[in-house]
Formats: C-alpha cells, sequence, structure tokens
C-alpha cells in the first residue's frame, strides 16, 4: 500500500463539475493499493498517516500531528501509485490490486480514518477526478507499507 501524503492549505476533488470533497488546512492522501495488501496493512498506514507530525509548532519545528492543529483530510484513491516504468513508455499496472479489493480497502482507509479524525472527505473511486490543492511547504511524504 502506498499513501502520497501533502500538507495542504486546502484541497479538493471534483467528479463532472461536482465538488465530491473539499478540505482546509490538513492533508491530502493519494492512496494506492496492491494486491498483496489488506485491513493489517491498511491499519498500519492509518495508524502512522493520523500519527505523522509534519505541521509546525510555536518554535517552527515539525513536531505536530493533524489532530493537534485539527487538521483535515482528503483521501483520494490512486492506483497509479503503483505504476510500472521499466519496460517501455507505457506503464503498466499489474501490481495494482483489481477494483473490488482496492475498493474495499479504500472504503476500509477511509471509516478508520473517520473514527480517528474529525473532518475526512474522499474522491469517487473509478471517477476521472479532478484534484487541486495549495501544498504547503511544499511537503509531501510518500508512505509505503514495504518499508513499514
Amino acid at each position: 500500500m502506498k499513501f502520497v501524503i501533502q500538507r495542504v492549505k486546502h484541497a479538493s476533488v471534483t467528479v463532472d463539475g461536482k465538488i465530491l470533497g473539499k478540505i482546509e488546512k490538513g492533508f491530502l492522501v493519494l492512496i494506492g493499493v496492491c494486491e498483496s495488501d489488506d485491513e493489517i496493512i491498511a491499519d498500519k498506514m492509518v495508524k502512522k498517516l493520523v500519527g505523522m507530525r509534519i505541521f509546525e509548532d510555536e518554535n517552527g519545528k515539525t513536531n505536530l500531528d493533524l489532530q493537534s492543529v485539527g487538521g483535515e483530510l482528503l483521501l483520494v484513491s490512486q492506483f497509479t501509485l503503483y505504476a510500472d516504468c521499466k519496460k517501455g513508455n507505457r506503464p503498466s499496472f499489474v501490481h495494482a490490486a483489481k477494483p473490488e479489493k482496492a475498493n474495499a480497502l479504500y472504503e476500509y482507509i477511509i471509516s478508520k480514518c473517520k473514527a480517528l479524525v474529525d473532518i475526512v472527505e474522499q474522491g469517487e473511486f473509478g471517477a476521472d477526478m479532478k484534484v487541486e490543492l495549495l501544498n504547503d511547504g511544499p511537503f509531501t511524504i510518500v508512505l509505503d507499507s514495504a518499508e513499514l
């Protein structure tokens, strides 16, 4: 499982001209799921995500987590995080989970986050989404379950 975590001032996701999710200060998280992922891995990733201390404290040190700053989450499924670009110029997505499994884990992650964070917004699984954000810093972290 891969999370691309972007600390944002604000972010939104739109489908067919309609805003589905919109947040202020917090994290925009792009979520990629592979075939070997399960709920145990998702639990570890959510715990790491919510505990990520990348907001500045009163001394300017990145020492505060999402809950300490009243941060919000925008969760967006993105199978392209599992692109394999080793051969040629056209990426292969054979390592990404099949849609049924990926959507089930995406929904599971959303439910786990909602239990821990007051405001959790989301995109639409499998849709052509337009994502807008103002990256704060910029501050972007790639969290890969293979490295936990």
